[in-house]
């Protein structure tokens, strides 16, 4: 229970800056959605999905691989500095071969009149790649306020240079034209502010970051890089199979929709209603901030599995209750997107589940990571990168968006199912499926009732489906009782 207590602790401050930070940048999606049209925005989600997979590639899972050596290590220094001189070779190295070929790239991309679009993020990758690590080593020396100092700034400076470039400074400018900010703003960039904003935002925590490089002394051990190496690079495939469950169908789906079909609109429309399950991809983030170095740290322990098995239950509770709440308050959820996406609305409740069932998976994938077999992970991901693409590429054409939300369900449910498989198998922890069942029908079933509670009067509306989530809760607290004595007391 201590041990819980620690991880909960930890969990609301790592947690805290990751559900604050991203939750004030999910605060960007209504302002895009109010200032860009659907295809605009398309385009958007489109340069982002192909960022996503970059940074997985930049980082070539050397993040999990210095947790897992700087935390058995006896100088946990080189390997600090080991593997920051290895990403500080590969970025530089990225960006050269982005500037040379950024021509060439944007045209693959279908955005020739554009290559500025790609040296931007480029450059933003290169920088949030290298900064991983400095971020690894402060959650590894439960570090969480800098950590989350450093993050929220770079938030607040994308965020209000986000606002400043695209709605203040047009604004300025109409009411001003001799004024001086007609020098910093240029009206053909347009949403090319959102990436150089972005690019702004990952400098300035790079540059926030610096003491914790001077401060090192830096030692390069090539024996030791070769060992986290074949420690991460299947973590490589993990997160690339991952990405590719979360972001392929962004990068698909403007060349598999008929041409009768504008697939930058249909893309727009589909990624800002998967935005609205930002608060279960809010919690599932917190929690991998925080359960990542616990684990690692607490599998020596007698009671370490019977607390691993209380963690996921309790997972599972927190994600279901997020569900319930999105998908009962989806009527006031949707003003936080413009009405010419409200279409998409249907997409949410899947890509919910999809998300739960994600977190479900990253709990149990502690099973391959503490006894070494990473390779497992890359195997699972695999699976649920082919069922995506597979589904997608099947089924986009004829469904168009629905089918990736479909997808994203589908594959995260198998690649849960096959790891609760493989790790029973491998390194069994007595999980209680009866009771995580239990939650889980009595959720859909009130989920049920309250999507059917439709009154107009709107405050009893509300009111009917609120008393939902409470009998929810009010169940859970019952089942819970004894366990939740000894973890507050």
């Amino acid at each position: 229970m201590s041990a819980l207590k620690k991880l909960a602790g930890e969990t609301v401050i790592y947690g805290g800056s990751s559900i604050i930070g991203r939750f004030l940048n999910w605060w960007l999606v209504p302002f895009y959605t109010r200032m860009f049209l659907p295809e605009q925005y398309g385009i958007v989600s489109n340069v982002y999905a192909y960022v996503a997979f970059l940074l997985i590639l930049l980082t070539y899972g050397m993040e999990t691989s210095f947790f897992r050596f700087a935390g058995k290590s006896k100088k946990p220094d080189e390997v600090y500095s080991t593997t920051l001189i290895s990403l500080l070779v590969t970025s530089i190295s990225f960006v050269l071969a982005v500037f040379v070929f950024s021509g060439n790239i944007a045209d693959w991309m279908e955005y020739p009149s554009h290559p500025e679009y790609i040296r931007w993020m480029g450059l933003t990758v290169a920088l949030d790649a290298f900064t991983s690590i400095p971020f690894a080593r402060l959650r590894l020396k439960s570090r969480p306020v800098r950590f989350a100092f450093v993050k929220l700034t770079g938030i607040f400076v994308n965020i209000g240079l986000n606002i400043f470039l695209i709605y203040y400074c047009p604004k300025i400018i109409d009411a001003n034209p001799d004024s001086i900010f007609r020098y910093i703003y240029n009206p053909h960039i347009g949403i090319g502010y959102v990436f150089i904003s972005n690019l702004v935002s990952s400098a300035v925590m790079l540059l926030l970051l610096f003491p914790d490089f001077i401060r090192k002394k830096m030692v390069f051990d090539k024996q030791l890089l070769l060992q986290m190496l074949r420690y991460g690079w299947p973590l490589l495939i993990v997160g690339l199979a991952g990405m590719a469950n979360q972001n392929i169908e962004k990068i698909l789906m403007p060349k598999l929709l008929p041409a009768s079909v504008d697939g930058l609109k249909q893309l727009g429309i589909y990624a800002a209603n998967f935005k609205l399950a930002v608060l279960m991809n809010l919690f599932i983030q917190a929690f991998r901030y925080s359960f990542e170095p616990f684990f690692f740290s607490h599998y020596k322990g007698e009671d370490s599995k019977m607390t691993y098995a209380l963690v996921m239950k309790y997972f599972v509770i927190f994600g279901l209750i997020i569900f319930l709440g999105v998908m009962l308050y989806i009527g006031m959820a949707k003003y936080f997107i413009g009405s010419r996406y409200y279409e998409g609305l249907r997409i949410v409740p899947f890509i919910l589940m999809g998300y739960f069932f994600q977190g479900i998976f990253y709990t149990l994938s502690l099973w391959y990571k503490l006894t070494d077999k990473t390779s497992y992970g890359a195997k699972l991901a695999l699976l649920g990168a082919v069922i995506t693409i597979g589904l997608n590429v099947l089924f986009i054409p004829v469904l168009g968006y629905m089918a990736s939300a479909l997808a994203f369900l589908v594959a995260s449910v198998a690649m849960t199912v096959a790891s609760y498989i493989l790790g029973q198998k491998h390194f069994p922890v007595k999980y209680d499926l009866k009771r995580v069942a239990l939650y889980f029908v009595v959720a859909l079933v009130l989920y049920a009732v309250g999507v059917n509670i439709n009154i107009s009067n709107i405050v009893i509306h509300y009111a009917l489906r609120t008393i939902v989530i409470l009998i929810f809760l009010g169940f859970v607290v019952v089942k819970e009782k004894r366990e939740l004595k000894r973890l507050f007391v």
